[in-house]
């Protein structure tokens, strides 16, 4: 078995044993596009090995995505197929569990007319909303990982042929999933433990809010009334933990929705929908983005917040250090997955149930009136570097730095 064999096999067991963290007689629902076909058979074995009742992959393409928004009639943006969410619920409902492997196109989209990608995500949001709740509870245990396609590689490395292009972005990844240590399972234990660390300290402190400086931004974020830290592993309903993102180096929570004022930039580009947004940022007012701004991509922005009322409002706020093994490999992503967690990040749209005290159990009402916000959408947009600086407030007033220079300026032990 050749080196690249041997970590290909060390990260679809790590996705299985960690990402999933799959139980015996347990079902597993794999997706994926054409290009991650030997990462997925790969996952379907260590699932099988895991003791799987049944493994399925559903396939999809990026060339019959194309198709549709090329020749699709008008009427194909605004419909959603139902059998295809009756599929789901029922899976979930049985015991299945769910794993993404993103293998993507940053501008796959790029041609297509913005607002036929926004009705398409709307329709799709709308139909799969009722079964949200499966995955934003902890009933069914989910996670994501990534491995490069040849668009993703080649807009990663320019410069670089294919092949090394293709060569390169493997290398990052498994640097940045720390495949590339001896034993990636025990690394991502040791990992996890930290990442605990800084989450019960923030869950001790309860902050009242959050103060964000750097370059283009000054934003005060008062956080959600019972608001909840979560960082590296959730726990399933069932009390198995496991990993929703591979890589994660965030620690998040609810920020008040109806409380964020100042201006926001972001640090890196989006790729939303098949698309790149770039030089972008937002101001608020009462929570609310009442304007906004973007060198490129500008149209994409404007069609995401039309989705909803809840689309304009902050749904989560993420603390990641700056000196983290993604944000040390020195490249760009351009990929949300990777990039969110080189950077501290905010997202727009619905805030996660559990990242409010027994959110879970919670109505929607319930968690709209303590600060939580809904929507059909979740977006994340980086905004950390080396020259943020952010000051949390307890609600007596004492401060708390807890980042300087875009690092931790703590010590927790």
């Amino acid at each position: 078995m050749s080196n690249f064999d041997h970590k290909l096999e060390k990260y679809a067991e790590l996705a299985i044993k960690v990402g999933i963290n799959l139980k015996e007689k347990e079902g597993l629902l794999i997706g994926g596009n054409t290009e991650t076909l030997p990462l997925a058979r790969l996952v379907m074995k260590k699932a099988y090995e895991a003791g799987a009742k049944h493994v399925e992959f559903q396939l999809s393409d990026d060339e019959m995505s194309l198709i549709r928004f090329k020749y699709g009639k008008d009427y194909v943006f605004d419909n959603f197929p139902q059998w295809k969410v009756d599929s789901l619920e029922a899976m979930y409902k049985d015991n299945y569990h769910h794993l993404f492997i993103s293998a993507p196109d940053p501008e796959l989209l790029k041609d297509i007319d913005s607002d036929l990608v926004a009705r398409s995500q709307k329709s799709a949001s709308l139909a799969a909303s009722p079964i949200m709740k499966y995955r934003m509870t902890g009933i069914t245990k989910w996670s994501i990982i990534a491995m490069p396609s040849a668009a993703w590689a080649k807009s990663v490395f320019p410069d670089l042929e294919e092949k090394a292009a293709m060569e390169n972005l493997w290398k990052k990844i498994f640097e940045a999933t720390r495949i590339d240590q001896e034993d990636p399972i025990k690394a991502w234990q040791i990992h996890d433990s930290n990442l605990k660390k800084y989450r019960n300290f923030l869950n001790e402190k309860q902050f009242e809010k959050l103060v964000f400086q750097s370059p283009g931004t000054d934003l005060e974020v008062y956080l959600a009334d019972d608001h909840f830290w979560m960082g590296g592993s959730k726990e399933s309903e069932n009390g198995d933990p496991f990993v929703a993102n591979i890589p994660t180096e965030e620690v998040f929570t609810t920020p008040h929705y109806l409380k964020v004022n100042g201006t926001l930039k972001a640090t890196k580009p989006l790729s939303l929908n098949g698309k790149l947004v770039d030089d972008f940022g937002f101001t608020f007012k009462d929570g609310k983005v009442v304007d906004f701004y973007a060198e490129k991509g500008y149209e994409v922005l404007a069609k995401l917040m039309e989705n909803d009322e809840g689309a304009k409002y902050l749904g989560e706020v993420a603390l990641v250090e700056n000196n983290s093994p993604i944000s040390n490999t020195g490249i760009l992503f351009n990929n949300t997955l990777f990039d969110e967690n080189a950077s501290v990040h905010f997202a727009l749209g619905r805030a996660y149930p559990y990242t409010m005290k027994n959110g879970s159990e919670m109505t929607q009402e319930e968690l709209t009136a303590k600060g939580a916000n809904f929507s059909l959408i979740h977006v994340d947009f980086m905004v950390g570097g080396t020259e943020l600086n952010i000051t949390a407030y307890e609600k007596n007033g004492n401060k708390v730095e807890l980042f300087r220079n875009g690092n931790w300026d703590l010590s927790l032990g």
